[in-house]
């Protein structure tokens, strides 16, 4: 039976602990001792396994690695980055505590981080949670935002935040989704140059970056890897040993009853589970070997332990099918790779020799209209899109409306244009559901006075960015000299989905169609309409030292209304948001009982559209309040 010490034994033992050096360990092997897997965060809660995601092992040992400085992971989405992350922050909190920043895109998702990964994994770790007090505790240290501890702190900030990157030195600097950081935090400049410069004061500075790729030339990421030890997690072939990584052109499903991937060597074809049989053999293979000080990493989901084969392989069949915009994320954040964008090969005659007739003024396909308004000094242009399941779109009809903006008669003829209905050909008769009209230039007060008036019947005035990185809609605001709702839309992020839709070669999800004019039927789109919606193209500019996204002109001279009221119009949808499929239950069920009618004449003629034109109903509903910056607007369904 072991003798108790005494108090004085007790403290001495104490002190001598105290000044014992930690255990030599690496990152992954603390892990794999001390981390706890909190159940709310995951769904394998417990005791952490490196071995169950080898490929994580020496990512994280880099980061232990005095040799090393700079640790880049270009990822998928599903790899466990974010565990990677986790187990780096509590090793140098338990073993060499230091002063650690960790920065996310936003504040808001840095809190969020804070609360629902870094507390939970503090609370259920022993050893961390003896280090970091309970945020219940007064004077505790423990904040959202900052966490302290023997030896330092981690502080938790956004890349969107000045304040949250203020000057004080930082050895471990952590930056996750680096490609979704702001170009500029506030006006202080580039977010990653003003956290980089914190940890200068450390000869022994650790630098981490996260993310999944963007588009290839301005990715953050992308060209962070490309500047380092470029390893690539491999594998051996289970016929003839060959490593190789998981290649996503080698690997094949059509007409197969589960997906195989092709040795590059030996051409032997291997299931999921016979190629994730030799994950524990698994080693990086660099294609720049000799950069020591800057490791970098790329792996896809296709080695991920928590996903299959045939799930990511379906989910890449339903981005194809609704075009190029959910390509390009499947392919960012499933093989981790940067999208090259190709805006600028589609050509005007191309799309001009592929418009159609269509059976009446609104294909069947149509389930919902808006409109996007461009003004100009003389003039003001508007173009009326259908809308289908899958963002289908249809062209239905072009007008310019000649004239001085200042003066009533010209916004008269609007008004009338936006108040009319267009037929389906079993007579059914459909309006707009929103409207979006542009703001900026020289008639911004005739715009508001006209906006304010129409709200019910959902025509709002808009102003386009044409940032980087802005959604779609931004919320409302009434800050304007009269008071009007006015929405932001963010050009720059419409473009980009608007001409990877007109890249959709196949009719379905995406697929952009365009009227062949017929006698009597003139909807304006002519050569000049297509010439002017392809007038602009995707550039990467270098803008404050860093590259950035831009549209630019593709020819002097051009142009550019018909890209910018499609842009508006596609705006008006996102501010709409429908229910596609409750539109197309409704439409079927018309379709069911309305008989269709005995035509004696043409559709199109010019006397049956100026009786439309008088028929139009306005929207007497008044909007709803809403704590959603859009929802109050559009609970509403359209009415058939």
């Amino acid at each position: 039976m072991t003798a108790k010490k005494s108090p004085e034994q007790q403290l001495f033992c104490a002190i001598s602990n105290a000044w014992l050096p930690p255990p030599d360990l690496t990152v992954s092997e603390w892990a794999d001792e001390f981390r706890r897997i909190p159940p709310e965060a995951s769904a394998e809660p417990g005791t952490w396994r490196t071995s169950r995601a080898e490929y994580q092992r020496e990512v994280m040992n880099a980061v232990s690695n005095p040799l090393t400085e700079r640790v880049v992971m270009m990822t998928a989405a599903q790899v466990g980055k974010s565990e990677i992350l986790l187990n780096v922050i509590g090793y140098f909190i338990d073993q060499e505590p230091s002063p650690i920043l960790l920065i996310q895109p936003t504040i808001e998702m840095g809190e969020s981080f804070s609360k629902d990964r870094v507390a939970p994994m503090v609370r259920d770790t022993p050893c961390l949670r003896e280090k970091i007090q309970d945020s219940k505790t007064r004077f505790s240290g423990n904040t959202i935002k900052e966490k302290k501890f023997p030896g330092g702190q981690i502080t938790i900030a956004g890349a969107n935040s000045p304040a949250s990157l203020a000057s004080r030195p930082i050895r471990i600097l952590l930056c996750d989704e680096v490609d979704r950081y702001p170009a500029s935090a506030g006006s202080e400049g580039d977010p990653l140059s003003l956290a980089m410069k914190r940890t200068q004061n450390f000869w022994n500075r650790r630098i981490v970056w996260v993310s999944t790729p963007t588009l290839l030339g301005v990715s953050r990421i992308e060209k962070a890897y490309s500047s380092s030890s470029r390893e690539k997690w491999c594998v051996p072939c289970p016929t003839c040993g060959e490593y190789q990584p998981y290649s996503w052109e080698q690997i094949t499903f059509k007409d197969l009853p589960e997906p195989v991937m092709t040795c590059a060597k030996c051409g032997a074809k291997h299931n999921e589970v016979e190629w994730k049989a030799g994950q524990e053999r698994g080693k990086w293979i660099a294609e720049n070997p000799d950069e020591k000080k800057s490791r970098g990493f790329h792996v896809n989901a296709f080695a991920s332990a928590w996903v299959t084969w045939k799930s990511l392989i379906e989910q890449y069949q339903e981005a194809f099918r609704n075009g190029e915009e959910e390509l390009k994320v499947w392919w960012n954040t499933v093989l981790g790779l940067p999208y090259e964008n190709t805006s600028g090969t589609i050509e005007a005659e191309a799309l001009e020799s592929h418009r159609e007739e269509y059976p009446a003024e609104l294909p069947d396909g149509v389930l919902v209209l808006t409109c996007g308004v461009d003004t100009q000094d003389d003039r003001l242009e508007a173009e009326v899109v259908g809308w289908g399941v899958g963002h289908e779109s249809w062209g239905i009809e072009y007008r310019v409306f000649y004239g001085d903006p200042g003066l009533k008669e010209v916004w008269q003829a609007l008004d009338d244009f936006l108040s009319k209905t267009w037929s389906y050909s079993n007579g059914d008769k459909l309006g707009l559901a929103c409207t979006c009209i542009d703001s900026a230039g020289h008639f911004t007060d005739e715009v508001y006075r006209f906006c304010k008036t129409r709200v019910r019947r959902n025509i709002f005035a808009i102003v386009g960015r044409g940032r980087e990185g802005m959604p779609s809609v931004s919320k409302p605001s009434r800050n304007n000299r009269r008071h009007v709702v006015l929405f932001t839309l963010g050009v720059t992020t419409i473009k980009g989905t608007l001409f990877s839709r007109l890249k959709v070669e196949k009719h379905g999800a995406g697929f952009c169609h365009f009227p062949l004019d017929a006698k009597h039927n003139h909807r304006g789109y002519d050569a000049v309409y297509f010439k002017g919606l392809l007038s602009e193209r995707m550039v990467v500019k270098r803008v404050k030292g860093r590259d950035t996204i831009t549209w630019e002109p593709r020819s002097p001279g051009i142009r550019n209304e018909p890209l910018d009221t499609r842009v508006y119009a596609t705006g008006a949808l996102e501010l709409f948001n429908p229910n596609f499929e409750m539109h197309r239950r409704r439409r079927s069920k018309r379709l069911e009982t309305t008989p269709m009618p005995k035509l004696k004449q043409p559709v199109y003629q010019e006397k049956q559209e100026e009786k439309q034109i008088e028929a139009a109903p306005e929207v007497k509903k008044p909007i709803a309040k809403s704590s959603s910056a859009l929802s109050g607007f559009f609970k509403r369904g359209l009415r058939m």
